[in-house]
């Protein structure tokens, strides 16, 4: 549906939340909110992979000065891994590099292994990442089989929970850091266990003090009026009071 293109300062400041869909990128989103909300001055707080699904803050106009500020806050995220398989890409959309047997694993072994991975330590991200070497993304790199040196992250995790297993799939949630990888969680998981693991779906559900709560659909952000999704973002000011600012 085609709209008028008023002018960007017609265009309030604030943060839209958006629950993306799958097999689609974080770029895909911002681009598809430019068009509806006649600004170009749209920005994301956090990646999403393709695969994932979920909270993607997308921060207009003026709020685009605290996208900084809203990325550095924890994460929430609820996912499974799939043990007994290692990806090029640590997650079900990479090709499968290493398959072993999974044991009967107990749930007291597997919370262990989760367990191992709980307050500070470090991550090595992963080859197809965002993260740049000497200004080139490691995923290009990665597209052209080269895998570089890539220096340990600081991450924490402050809280999980391991919500079914049924070997070999593990449902998880996991409250952590920015930066963190939860492909790279799960991939490690899987080396702790023995038997190697992959990401094989993920969702996040908060980011700070942001949940699904006041999130719209892909499909909104692409059909409702523009003056709907005006009153649906989030003001600067109530992010002021959110913060206890």
């Amino acid at each position: 549906m085609s709209r008028p293109n008023p002018a960007a300062s017609n265009v309030p400041a604030g943060v839209l939340v958006v629950d993306k869909a799958p097999d689609m990128t974080s770029h895909d989103v911002v681009a598809i909110a430019r068009r509806s909300l006649g600004t170009k001055k749209i920005g994301h707080c956090g990646t999403l992979d393709p695969m994932a699904t979920g909270l993607l803050m997308l921060v207009v106009e003026r709020a685009t000065k605290i996208q900084d500020l809203l990325m550095s806050e924890d994460k929430e995220y609820e996912g499974t891994l799939t043990l007994g398989a290692t990806t090029s890409t640590q997650d079900r959309q990479g090709e499968i590099l290493e398959e072993k047997e999974v044991p009967a694993f107990s749930r007291e072994q597997i919370d262990e292994a989760f367990a191992a991975f709980t307050g500070d330590f470090e991550q090595i991200p992963p080859m197809v990442s965002a993260i740049k070497k000497d200004g080139v993304p490691l995923y290009k790199l990665a597209r052209k089989g080269q895998e570089v040196d890539r220096p340990p992250r600081p991450v924490y995790v402050t809280k999980y929970d391991i919500r079914r297993i049924e070997l070999p799939e593990v449902d998880f949630s996991v409250d952590c850091s920015k930066g963190f990888y939860v492909r790279t969680y799960a991939h490690d998981i899987g080396h702790k266990l023995g038997c190697g693991a992959h990401l094989s779906a993920l969702r996040r559900v908060r980011s700070g003090r942001f949940t699904l709560d006041r999130a719209i659909s892909v499909e909104t952000l692409k059909t409702a009026p523009r003056e709907d999704l005006f009153k649906a973002m989030v003001s600067l000011a109530e992010i002021s009071l959110m913060r206890g600012a």
